[in-house]
């Protein structure tokens, strides 16, 4: 029998277990804002593989098996945060996140550019300050052999001021798009659409990091009112982060 309830597939963190992790939160922007009955059930990094692999096809990046994840109620599953909104958009196309947009292909483009140095502190810091023991065995090996050494060598390497100053030409790509519309807060002005769903996910990301990680982002971006504005205005679809 099939539930009436979306299954929606997230990343847990230690206790106040509290979503965390870039990808999965796109899902859950984008559940929340369509108001859509969901039930999240929560995996472990070890978790993940015999979780997905019966029911999804396996990807062709390192990880073929990834968080987010999803279960319609016909049954069907898929992972992969973009391929996610694309089924969700189609299945609940009101009210629309225009995944057309322009500014969907230019965020996607910027956002490793501005993402993938501040895990020069991230990939240390994420299993101390946010990882349950089990998911934080995995993640050290995981990690250390992608980086190819020791992660506390690497941050002392790649992160600290080094991180905030090579995620800076990204970070303030995206605040000039941002200030694009003056009527903001999002891209395209007052109306909301998937590309700032990437962005806010990427904001919220860093806080969950650490206020470190976060401000020094901020201050790194040339104007941090414009990301401020805009995590204020996400805030009715960041509630719901715990279950």
């Amino acid at each position: 029998m099939s539930s009436e309830k979306i299954v929606f597939f997230d990343l847990p963190s230690k206790e106040p277990c509290i979503a965390w992790s870039l990808n999965p939160w796109k899902t859950r922007l984008l559940l929340n804002y369509k108001g859509l009955d969901y039930e999240t059930n929560w995996v472990e990094y070890p978790d993940i593989k015999p979780t997905l692999q019966p029911h999804v096809e396996p990807g062709d990046s390192r990880w073929p098996f990834t968080i987010p994840a999803i279960k319609f109620p016909d049954g069907t599953w898929s992972q992969e945060s973009r391929v996610i909104a694309d089924l969700i958009e189609k299945r609940y196309p009101e009210p629309s996140v225009h995944l057309d947009s322009p500014y969907q292909s230019r965020i996607e483009e910027v956002v490793p550019r501005a993402f993938r140095p501040l895990m020069g502190i991230g990939l240390n810091q994420i299993p101390k300050r946010l990882l349950n023991p089990s998911s934080v065995e995995y993640w050290m090996k995981d990690r250390s052999d992608y980086v190819g050494g020791d992660l506390a060598e690497y941050e002392a390497k790649n992160g600290g001021e080094v991180a905030f100053a090579a995620a800076a030409p990204g970070l303030k790509e995206v605040t000039a798009m941002l200030k694009e519309n003056p009527d903001g807060p999002f891209f395209s002005g007052k109306e909301v659409i998937y590309a700032d769903f990437v962005w806010i996910a990427a904001l919220y990301f860093f806080k969950r990091i650490g206020d470190d990680v976060y401000e020094g982002a901020l201050n790194a971006s040339g104007d941090r009112t414009v990301h401020e504005n805009l995590l204020k205005a996400a805030e009715p679809w960041l509630k719901r982060a715990s279950h």
